[in-house]
Formats: structure tokens, sequence, C-alpha cells
């Protein structure tokens, strides 16, 4: 028996964005606070234009909130709801990548119930919010079908992601058309992060038959849409599938959990200012590699999912999926891309914390073989040893 949650309507296509009026006034929306990445405001792109037109066809009063770069912090739900008060706000937006979805759904929590404690949120029975519309502008998080927001406490530096089925969106747009501009590398990190949301979905221990679907579907999908979008942004086709997959693997692990990947990348992330995509990608082979021993069976069907060919050998078809992984490390430039972000020998030096602060996080208890501290230690080890390799056959790598 299992439970999934995913959102109430997933809007999909090419000028999906045009129907946001509609969609809000079906939310009972009078006044929307719009989260919306800044960049997408500049006179070039003038997205927060666009949408006030759209927003306003249906009357509909925009107040916009953008003062936020990097990941979404308490400071930002800070003055996101400070830029609300005293007017009649009664919707929440979100438009960008990650940080605008997750930073959208604690203002739609807070907003309606601004005396709740973090710690409160995921044993809650029922959370009171605002009515909340995604409309990711990358294919990689996947937020806006969980159920699970992360925001850093500004104080602490610690990042909380509590989870609760009433934080899942009412609506997600996946609109390929806002997708067109994003650059080569973001292309790459997303779509290695969906890849990741995916895998770890049906890996974990938490995997139900439908997670299992959406998972399987998302990953062959994937591993057909990103080679393409990585050599052409603007083939739309492409770019619509990595959205809906992006969505798949977000109902996926929002019920079914992320594992070893998530959990050693985010302090790994913090430590080094890593775009997230980027720092899970990073360690995905290496902890692939050290579940396959124990879930050989499932390993392999992520490698027919990935493309890879089927020879009948159960444990080389699983260990193919590990080379199919790092082989789009080595053609995306993920490995390189660490050497921008990574000190080798502040990494080795900080192995005990970042081993700490990986198994005290979330997605632990999901892996099929629970790691111990030497085991953790030893991904980031092999980490290094593989940066180590890349930087001495390009000696001009730029490290951090």
């Amino acid at each position: 028996m299992s439970s999934t949650y995913l959102p109430r309507l997933i809007e999909l296509g090419a000028g999906s964005l045009n129907k946001l009026g509609d969609i809000a006034k079906e939310q009972g929306i009078q006044h929307v606070i719009v989260i919306i990445d800044s960049f997408l405001t500049t006179p070039e792109i003038a997205l927060d234009e666009r949408l006030k037109g759209i927003l306003m066809q249906k009357n509909i009063e925009v107040t916009y909130f953008s003062d936020y770069r990097g990941e979404p912090t308490t400071d930002h739900l800070e003055g996101a709801l400070t830029a609300i008060e005293g007017k009649s706000v009664d919707g929440v937006l979100a438009i960008g990548g990650g940080s605008a979805i997750d930073i959208a759904k604690a203002v739609s929590l807070f907003a309606k119930t601004p005396t709740i404690k973090w710690e409160e949120i995921a044993a809650a029975e029922r959370l009171l919010r605002l009515p909340l519309i995604a409309v990711p502008t990358t294919a990689g998080t996947g937020s806006e079908a969980t159920k699970v927001m992360v925001i850093k406490d500004s104080k602490t530096e610690f990042k909380m992601n509590p989870g609760h089925k009433d934080l899942l969106p009412d609506v997600a747009v996946l609109d390929p058309e806002l997708t067109l501009s994003l650059p080569k590398h973001f292309t790459a990190y997303t779509g290695m992060d969906a890849l990741t949301h995916a895998m770890e979905a049906y890996v974990s221990t938490n995997a139900s038959v439908t997670t299992d679907h959406y998972a399987l579907i998302s990953m062959k999908s994937i591993a057909t849409a990103l080679p393409k979008v990585y050599e052409n942004g603007r083939d739309v086709e492409a770019r619509e599938e990595m959205l809906l997959s992006s969505c798949y693997a977000g109902i996926a692990f929002s019920n079914a959990s992320t594992n070893l990947a998530h959990a050693a990348g985010r302090p790994l992330g913090a430590r080094f200012h890593i775009p997230h995509g980027l720092s899970v990608s990073l360690l995905l082979p290496f902890v692939m590699q050290f579940g396959l021993e124990v879930e050989p069976a499932r390993y392999a069907n992520v490698a027919v999912a990935l493309g890879c060919e089927d020879t009948g050998d159960e444990k080389k078809l699983a260990a193919s999926a590990v080379k199919q992984v790092e082989e789009w490390n080595e053609k995306f430039g993920i490995w390189q891309d660490g050497l921008k972000y990574i000190d080798i020998v502040d990494l080795k030096k900080n192995i005990p914390i970042l081993v700490k602060d990986a198994l005290s996080g979330n997605g632990i208890t999901t892996n099929r073989k629970v790691p111990t501290e030497e085991d953790v230690a030893t991904i980031f080890l092999e980490l290094i040893e593989k940066l180590e390799e890349i930087q001495a056959a390009n000696p001009a790598s730029t490290i951090s």
C-alpha cells in the first residue's frame, strides 16, 4: 500500500504561461505576490511586464518580490512577507528556478499561518496556506511537484527541508518557451539534478509501484532529451520533454525520497557555493557505485532506462549505468566545472565535517545500504581522486 501526492493541475505546453490569468481566477486569487528570479525582470527579458499584462486582463493585482539570490534563506522569506504587509494578497505565484518556488512555498504558508514553527511543519496534521502556483523556468528541481521546501536559516546556515503534503503547489505550469534561454551549463546541471531525483527515488527503500512508474519514465526521457537540449537549447520539443521529465522526477522523489547523492551534495554545495545540480552530479557516480552491490537489479533497470545495452548479465548491466553517468559528466563538463568551485586541499581538510552534515540530513535511511561515516568519507575521497585526475590532465583548470 502506498500514497502518492502531486499537484491538482499540471498545465503543459508552449505558450501555457498565457493561461495564468484563468488559472489564478480558478484558484480564487484576486491579488497575487509573484516570487520571480531577478534576471527575469531585466529589460532584455521583462517577464514581469508580460506577467502583469496576462494577470491584469483578469483584473488580478500583482505585487512582485525578486530581492533574493542563490539559495533561499529565512531572510528572503522575511523580505517577501514584508513586501505584502498591509496588502490584500490572497495567492502566491512562483516563476523561476527552485529557489523561487521554495520561497513561494514558505510565503504561502507563513502568510496564512505566521506563528507556526519550522520544526512543527512536517508533523502538522494540516497546513493552512494561500493558493500556490509554480512556473519553473529550469528543468531540474521538480519543486513544482514536490511537498518539500528547502530554506537555509540565515543565522545558523543550517538548511531546513521540511516536507508536508500541503506544501505541494496547487498548479504547476510547464511552458518550455521559458527554458529556451537557459545557458548550456545550467541546462546540464539542472538536467542531471532531475536525473538524480528520478534515480534516487527508484532505488529508495520508500519506492512504490507509482513512484517507480514516474521515475523510470523520467529517466528514459532525460536520457533522450538532455543530450539534445545540451547541443541545441532552442529545441522546444526536447525542452518540453525535459520539463515534464523533471516534474515526473519531482513526483517520484517527493513521495519516495532522495538518497545519499543529495544528502552528501547539500553540504558540499554549501561549503563551496556550488550550484545544487552540479554538486549532486559530481557525487552521483560514486554513490551509484556504492549501491550496486546491494541493489544490482534496480540499477540494471536504471541502465536500461538510460539506454544501455542489455547483455543478459545483471551485474554488468547495472555497472553500465554508472559508466553512462560518468560519460555524461564528461560530455557536459561536470568534472571540469567542479574544479571552478572546489579547492581540493580545502575539501580534503573538511571531509569529517561534510560527512557529519551528510549523515544528519534527509535521505540516509532510505538508502538500500545505509552508509557509515567511513562509506561517506570514501565517496568524498573518490570525488577528490577524480578531480585530481581532471586537474592533472588540464593544469589550466580554474580552482576557486
